[in-house]
């Protein structure tokens, strides 16, 4: 691979006037049993990777005991992508610059659909169309909501018309497009990984059982009671300009894995990072692809299923919820659209001992990608709740081992512990207040 045909974006010498930490949150690496050299392992990792050239933006969030370890950004949320001019306005990033996390939505998506299975308003294993009648023609009638979260649905890919900006403004014309989809095989029969199909199907389950919208539910499930500022699906038009840039970088993206990546996507992948871009995107409702949250806020959310499903002394899950969510379904199985042995759970991409997303021997590890660099996970063996941020958007490149390398280095410095207690109040709390808050079910909703 030549390296003059791989796009880069410009890195300065000093890394220093690019980077930016949370000195507030992040504390004693000491006090979570880190090493104090682990953290500057870990973030020299992150700095290789940055030096590439292939992210304009990295951000990086890792709690561990369910407190901040790192929290830390370096680079650009904007003007300094490939394409931009050497002179023009830069946009620096902080921890607080929102990201698209992309398909690592589907896992917030998915926690949603099991709130609702925990309520009893819904069961796994029934018919989609007991839920939306329309989406049984075409011989969809078998697909249950288990295969969609398993991507068995058998509807792994999107056309290119169901993607315009103008189609994403009327969901009902995306409904339409999925409710006459014809079923590739047979539910249940073959793994493929559904990019966007998914994602609406629930959106619309949700909508019909609640009477919600996925937005709105998923603010007075998770982020009003636990005060998340971002986290959910798009942004105000207000906060689109706070939104980190996404770049096409990297080599050409050339067939057949071109091919593929627009067959499961509904458009060539330059066109998808320009859409994401677009402020009708940002603003749209995306159940699969476009939640926008900062690494601290989303690793918030797998904090609260580290802790089996209560956080600051709100219980939002029931603990046998998540263990049902992140239960195994797919065995190492090939994954047809995305051409990997991958496990998956009902809205979860899970670890393995030797080949993993999260790092070494973590195969109790549960989380999810975001096109194309962003990891989201929880570690229950090493009480790890991370998240990865990248406004670079390369398929495959010769650094990517930088990338593995950031995984593999946090494993590393945050070894395998027993947990400690999930309800309990951080340690920094309880030494101001001398006790620990009681836990609070939210208020049932008629």
């Amino acid at each position: 691979m030549f390296p003059s045909l791989i796009t880069r974006t410009r890195v300065p010498k000093d890394l220093a006037w690019v980077t930016a930490t949370n000195t507030r949150a992040e504390v004693d690496p000491a006090s979570v049993d880190v090493e104090p050299a682990g953290v500057a392992q870990v973030w020299s990792a992150v700095e290789r990777l940055y030096r590439s050239g292939i992210h304009p933006a990295i951000q990086l969030c890792v709690r561990r005991h369910g407190e901040v370890l790192i929290d830390r950004a370096i680079g650009h949320a904007a003007g300094n992508g490939p394409d931009d001019p050497p002179h023009g306005r830069k946009v620096p990033l902080t921890p607080a610059t929102p990201f698209n996390i992309f398909s690592a939505s589907k896992a917030v998506t998915a926690m949603l659909v099991h709130h609702l299975a925990e309520q009893r308003l819904v069961h796994l294993t029934d018919p989609v169309c007991e839920y939306i009648p329309e989406f049984g023609a075409q011989g969809k009638d078998a697909i249950t909501i288990q295969h969609v979260l398993t991507h068995r649905a058998g509807i792994p890919n999107m056309s290119a018309e169901t993607m315009r900006l103008e189609t994403l403004e009327h969901d009902e014309e995306i409904l339409q497009h999925l409710y006459s989809a014809r079923p590739i095989w047979r539910p249940g029969r073959r793994l493929a990984y559904h990019a966007i199909t998914g994602g609406f199907i629930l959106a619309e389950i949700i909508r019909r059982v609640t009477g919600k919208p996925i937005r709105t539910m998923l603010r007075d499930t998770i982020l009003a009671p636990l005060g998340f500022r971002w986290m959910n699906y798009g942004v105000a038009p207000r906060d689109v300009s706070k939104v980190a840039v996404n770049y096409f970088t990297g080599p050409p993206l050339l067939p057949p894995l071109s091919t593929m990546l627009e067959r499961a996507l509904g458009l060539p992948m330059h066109q998808v990072i320009t859409l994401t871009n677009d402020a009708r995107f940002l603003t749209a409702v995306v159940p699969a692809g476009n939640v926008v949250s900062t690494a601290n806020e989303l690793s918030r959310f797998y904090q609260l299923l580290l802790n089996g499903g209560v956080l600051d002394g709100v219980q939002v899950f029931e603990p046998r919820t998540i263990r049902r969510a992140v239960q195994e379904h797919s065995y190492l199985e090939f994954d047809l659209t995305l051409v990997l042995p991958l496990r998956y759970a009902m809205g979860f991409m899970l670890g393995g001992s030797t080949l993993s997303l999260y790092g070494p021997d973590t195969s109790a590890a549960f989380g999810h990608l975001g096109f194309t660099n962003i990891i989201s996970w929880a570690d229950p063996e090493r009480q790890i709740a991370g998240s990865l941020m990248t406004s670079g958007k390369p398929l495959i490149y010769p650094e990517l081992y930088f990338l593995h390398d950031i995984m593999w280095t946090i494993g590393r410095v945050c070894t395998k512990t027993a947990p400690r207690d999930p309800r309990s109040t951080p340690r920094r709390l309880r030494a101001r207040t001398g006790r620990a808050r009681p836990v609070r079910r939210r208020a049932a909703r008629r």
